[in-house]
């Protein structure tokens, strides 16, 4: 895994390599192993590199057989093999055997819709020299990031992560008030936009071709209603959707430098695991799991029997939840937009634990998004319900839940309540975000100073628009979960937490030919009979134990809600004091003053809205206020 920056100027100005070379050293963490730059006329590509294939062969910026054609890339190709014997046999000349080289070859086959044949993880920019052409490209999950900024000069600039993007004189550090609303209601900010002023992320599935001074942005891959496959039953296809998951975990196994899965004790990485140990033999496979001290969020004991049960060479340690709190100001500081959702910190804690052993690691993301893993999907179908019961009869229901006593524990039943009813009566979309979220359209109007620069519920809305009315509801979710959710939060948090280590996190679950028979499946083979991921779990009988199997969903949660009315209650005084934020200028400080005060006394629990607001101000301090 690696790190890609860049620039073009505009009207053939040259390159300054002084520019390129800082944009590059900002994303070392990345790319640990090297760097390496290509600066001629008006382009500069850099690059930090993580070995995994070809460990002696794969540098980059990497040229074409003339040259004509540069790329720098950050990804994995999993069907370059194929793609190789293919161009081999067209008479491209290979110096490697890295897949990089395949994308300069095949480019030169397809034109910019090369990206169309890639089965991958992948954000790259390619210069095509003698048509000055830019692409910029990324995979179709948003496995891998990629941001961007237009400049006043008429020039681009990109790269992996904003904080390269800064270290151009010409992109300047500010905040945008759309991305500030975003980050308050999703608790991350959803392609295409960023926190920072001019700065855009280019949304998965996406390519940006930059000629002639002008960039166009085209989706080459959306999640299209497939012909549902009606054709097998449940039991046959579950035998055959192991088999095509399989096949999935096998391609993401190719590495040149040691590979590990991440094992949680949940059903998707406990199923990588199992499929993995029918490849290879189990006694060398590594996996990886960390434990808490505090009960109520330490599931080490699951990996461990899934470890048991497979033999595979088990890798485990436990932590003190204070561990987690003191990472703060570390994640901080190598996370150039805010981040709310707080399993960063324990994600990051593995991925810190597994680099010991490994360089590579099979994760199970994804699985909650294309097989119906979460509660709140259950909460869907429990929110109709609750929509046909009368008003009064749904206020009094409303009443007697606010009046249940607050419990801090990791998704306590009484905090599984109040965020049901928080969405319960919205349209679905708007439900599910509610559900997730900290902050609802209403309440950032409220906290903010300024008006909210964007109507996110409406925004959301019409993100939910965009995917076709002739799928089913669940179905519908599911895309809008793959658009923002999954794509913004999930992978981003996996990205960052892994390569601020030098570690690479692969999903098989994501694997393009897989996720394309996922959405041939029928909905209730995902969730049905009152079962999230139904078919996966059927998949998995007699390949895991059962107590696995059968668990309820849980999640990878840490001791917020204590956190701030214990260890971190002078820091969310400190931070979220009225005098600092009547200076600060951005929020009301008597609204979060009465947020704070509830938590506190324990009357409600705003574990959610204060971390947001907490990891806001920590990011704000270090990107604004210390540069």
């Amino acid at each position: 895994m690696c790190g890609v920056a860049g620039f073009v100027n505009r009207h053939g100005t040259p390159a300054d390599r002084d520019i390129i070379v800082r944009m590059t050293s900002t994303l070392a963490r990345r790319g640990p192993d090297g760097e390496g730059f290509y600066v001629e006329g008006p382009v500069a590509l850099g690059h930090r590199r993580l070995s995994i294939i070809d460990l002696a062969g794969g540098v980059q910026p990497m040229p074409n057989e003339d040259a004509s054609i540069w790329v720098s890339y950050n990804g994995e190709i999993y069907n370059e093999p194929e793609i190789r014997r293919e161009l081999e046999a067209k008479n491209h000349r290979y110096r490697s055997i890295s897949d990089t080289e395949s994308l300069v070859h095949l480019y030169e086959e397809l034109g910019p819709r090369f990206v169309e044949r890639l089965n991958g993880m992948f954000a790259f920019a390619l210069w095509d020299r003698p048509r000055e052409r830019l692409v910029l490209a990324r995979d179709r999950m948003g496995q891998k990031p990629l941001y961007y900024a237009i400049t006043d000069r008429g020039g681009i600039v990109f790269a992996s992560e904003p904080k390269a993007l800064l270290q151009h004189p010409h992109v300047p550090r500010a905040l945008d008030p759309a991305g500030l609303a975003r980050y308050l209601f999703y608790e991350y900010i959803p392609a295409p936009g960023s926190i920072w002023e001019g700065v855009k992320k280019l949304p998965r599935a996406h390519i940006l071709i930059w000629e002639n001074g002008e960039a166009r942005i085209e989706r080459y891959w959306a999640p299209v209603a497939a012909e549902i496959d009606r054709s097998i039953d449940f039991d046959a296809c579950a035998e055959r959707f192991w088999g095509d998951f399989r096949s999935a975990v096998a391609r993401h196994r190719r590495s040149d430098v040691p590979l590990g899965v991440f094992l949680s004790g949940g059903i998707d990485s406990s199923c990588v695991a199992a499929a993995l140990c029918e490849i290879e033999p189990a006694a060398g496979i590594h996996t990886f799991s960390i434990g808490f001290d505090d009960p109520s969020f330490d599931e080490s004991s699951y990996a461990r029997e899934v470890a048991e049960h497979l033999g595979t060479d088990h890798h485990e340690q436990s932590f003190s939840v204070d561990t987690l709190r003191e990472l703060l100001p570390e994640v901080v500081g190598w996370l150039d937009e805010p981040f709310g959702d707080a399993s960063i910190l324990p994600t990051h804690l593995l991925c810190r634990f597994a680099r010991d052993d490994a360089t590579v690691c099979l994760g199970g993301d994804g699985s909650d998004e294309l097989l119906a893993g979460y509660p709140t999907f259950a909460a869907e179908r429990a929110a109709r319900f609750y929509r046909n019961i009368p008003a009064p009869a749904r206020k009094l229901a409303a009443a007697v839940v606010a009046g249940l006593p607050v419990n801090h524990s990791n998704m306590s039943f009484d905090f599984k309540l109040k965020q049901f009813l928080r969405g319960a009566a919205e349209p679905i979309a708007l439900a599910h975000q509610r559900w997730l979220g900290s902050f609802d359209g209403r309440e950032i109007a409220d906290l903010l100073v300024e008006r909210p620069a964007v109507d996110v519920e409406q925004e959301q809305m019409r993100i939910a628009e965009d995917f076709s009315k002739d799928l089913d509801p669940l179905t519908r979710s599911l895309a809008l979960y793959q658009e923002t959710y999954l794509a913004e939060d999930i992978l981003t948090k996996v990205d960052r937490a892994s390569m601020a280590c030098g570690l690479e996190s692969r999903a098989p679950f994501l694997d393009a030919e897989l996720v394309d028979s996922i959405l041939r499946l029928p909905a209730w083979y995902k969730y049905g009979r009152g079962r999230t991921k139904r078919l996966l779990k059927r998949a998995a009988q007699g390949r895991l134990p059962k107590r696995v199997i059968e668990r309820s969903k849980k999640g990878f949660g840490i001791p917020v809600a204590r956190w701030l009315r214990g260890p971190l209650r002078s820091l969310l005084d400190e931070l979220l004091g009225f005098e600092r934020l009547n200076r600060q200028g951005i929020f009301r400080p008597a609204e979060i003053a009465r947020i704070v005060a509830e938590h506190q006394s324990g009357v409600r629990d705003h574990r959610k809205p204060l971390w947001t607001l907490l990891i806001f101000q920590l990011w704000y301090d270090h990107w604004l206020r210390g540069g």
